[in-house]
């Protein structure tokens, strides 16, 4: 005894198998034997496809595999041994850095609480020491002056 739903569901599978069918028949009919040097892709000396082999003639430039450079040079903390003086202009003590404007060049320098030596806010008059990051310059050693 076949119920309706089975009947339905076997009609749908035949159908679905026939479908396969037709489509993998219609890839067979439709496809092109290209030999392998029509489906053949060249890069060329700046990088980009092409469709044409690189001419053997040409001379070859050799890179050194020492010359190859990915991502950004490491950088390394370079401190500079001169005391400077400056002023904060902003520093925010419940996040942990501020802002010192350098006298001598004018230059806002960033500064975090770790590189502080004695406490300081806005407008105190400090020496500092720079150093540069990847980021920029960075103060440390930072002492407040007495005035």
């Amino acid at each position: 005894m076949e119920t309706f739903s089975k009947r339905e569901k076997e009609k749908a599978r035949r159908k679905k198998k026939q479908d396969k069918e037709e489509k993998r028949e219609e890839r067979k009919a439709n496809a092109t034997s290209g030999n392998l040097d029509e489906m053949m892709a060249y890069v060329d000396e700046y990088g980009n496809i092409t469709t044409t082999p690189p001419d053997p003639r040409r001379k070859r430039t050799t890179i050194e595999l020492e010359d190859i450079q990915i991502g950004v040079a490491k950088q390394e903390d370079i401190v500079q041994d001169v005391e400077r003086q400056g002023i904060v202009t902003f520093f925010n003590s419940s996040k942990g850095y501020g802002f010192i404007r350098d006298l001598q060049s004018q230059d806002s320098i960033f500064v975090h609480i770790n590189s502080l030596i004695d406490a300081v806010g806005e407008n105190d008059k400090v020496t500092f020491e720079v150093t540069m990051t990847p980021k920029g310059a960075n103060a440390i050693q930072v002492k407040k002056l007495v005035v």
